[in-house]
């Protein structure tokens, strides 16, 4: 039976690195630059699912009257898009919540400015063997990612089920477990492979949108699933402070464009059933 638990009283987890193996599908220039009908380009760097499908809406229905033009970057991995951003290969990026924000650029000393929660993609639990939490046998494998922001995510969620409890740290980890009364095994991975685990572990608790590009569906497949009320982990737009004044003009009128009633009935309209939820 599912269960959806809001994890409102969680609070935010500040911590990062989410890290993965990737490669990105192309470059850009250090600057957006005019294109051929006089629009502003802006290069963005994306996940592939959702934040460059809300991207190509974005494009196709509201950039050419706010004077710009996205062209979108796809990475597979959380680590390329901040560096490829410092770097300015691309003038902005569009896949990380808040916490990893945060902690990216205390920890790298990025020089980036940010807009506000557009999406929230919902952190499921997911299952081959069992259809409920409690269910969770003794000595269980746990598949879990290993980068520190969503690592800690992961943990909140177990501890919120009663399935072990973390010493009183910030930012948790696997070796902060301060009870673990199944003996849980944990099996670490990077993000996107996360769901490649599922045959070979109990349960695995899986990034929104890794779910959705391994054609998990969170709202029918997950046996635990976040609530987006009250979640601290918003998805921004990311861009560099120190860029040309066009570069960040350009970014700051696709921040508006993402957070406009156009996006939000998209978001609702194309993912009903609340694996993806508007954070505005």
């Amino acid at each position: 039976m599912k269960k959806i638990q809001s994890l409102a009283a969680i609070g935010a987890v500040a911590a990062l690195t989410l890290s993965a193996c990737g490669n990105s599908d192309d470059s850009s220039d250090d600057s957006a630059s005019g294109s051929s009908e006089g629009l502003t380009q802006i290069t963005v760097g994306a996940s592939p699912v959702p934040h460059a499908q809300i991207l190509e809406f974005v494009q196709e229905n509201l950039a050419e009257d706010a004077g710009i033009e996205i062209e979108i970057t796809e990475y597979q991995d959380y680590v390329l898009p901040n560096t490829a951003l410092q770097s300015g290969e691309i003038q902005a990026n569009f896949f990380q919540h808040i916490p990893y924000y945060d902690e990216a650029v205390a920890e790298n000393d990025f020089t980036f400015d940010r807009g506000e929660g557009v999406h929230i993609e919902p952190y499921g639990v997911y299952s081959n063997t069992i259809d409920d939490l409690a269910d969770l046998p003794d000595n269980a494998k746990v598949g879990i990612t290993n980068d520190p922001s969503n690592q800690a995510r992961a943990l909140e969620l177990l501890q919120v089920n009663d399935l072990l409890t973390l010493d009183d740290v910030d930012n948790p980890t696997i070796y902060d477990v301060a009870d673990n009364p199944k003996n849980i095994e944990f099996v670490e991975a990077e993000a996107p492979a996360v769901p490649k685990l599922l045959p070979d572990v109990d349960i695995a608790i899986i990034n929104g949108n890794f779910a959705l590009q391994n054609d998990l569906v969170p709202s029918e497949d997950a046996i635990y699933l976040e609530e987006g009320e009250g979640n601290p982990y918003s998805n921004i737009l990311a861009w560099n402070s120190e860029s040309d004044s066009e570069v960040v003009e350009a970014a700051q009128t696709l921040d508006e464009l993402l957070h406009s009633q156009e996006v939000s009935d998209f978001i609702e309209e194309t993912w009903p059933d609340g694996e993806v939820i508007p954070a505005f």
